[in-house]
């Protein structure tokens, strides 16, 4: 069975443009990385659990505050490069980027040093507008970018 994650995708209005926010991953191996290492907030779930609550879930783990509370938009599921099956929601949200605290992970670090090291899950979050969003996340979640954008100016044209 294929790995799944659910994960959110929080977007906002600012002087009239549409901005996502991002996740850079933690630890030594995504540091030095930035185009096309951003994600969106995500994690694993086992099956038969609820997809929008386990990406409510990782939510909150990865930025350390609560997921919002609103109804999610389903943003469908893609299919990243590795494999790893990703269902996605979105929701409006302005919340500050200052306030992530993710949680933390623990490997052995320098490689076979017997050395164990703590590093975030996440080690920062922005916000990006779309042409550059679309530059930051992993190519496999691009589309969601498209599904959202879609999304977006379907609703604003029924206003």
């Amino acid at each position: 069975m294929p790995r799944t994650s659910a994960g959110l995708l929080v977007y906002r209005r600012k002087a009239c443009r549409l901005e996502v926010l991002l996740v850079h991953p933690g630890g030594p191996f995504w540091m030095k990385r930035d185009v096309g290492a951003w994600s969106i907030p995500k994690g694993e779930y086992e099956e038969g659990e609820d997809p929008e609550a386990a990406a409510r879930r990782e939510f909150g783990e990865e930025l350390g505050v609560d997921a919002p509370a609103s109804p999610l938009r389903s943003l469908g599921e893609i299919v990243q490069a590795g494999g790893k099956h990703v269902v996605a929601f979105a929701a409006e949200v302005d919340l500050d980027t200052a306030a992530i605290r993710s949680n933390e992970f623990e490997m052995e670090w320098p490689p076979r040093s017997g050395r164990r090291q703590r590093f975030p899950e996440v080690d920062r979050a922005e916000w990006f507008g779309l042409a550059e969003a679309r530059e930051k996340i992993i190519p496999g979640q691009a589309p969601l970018l498209d599904r959202l954008a879609a999304a977006d100016a379907s609703s604003a044209r029924k206003q």
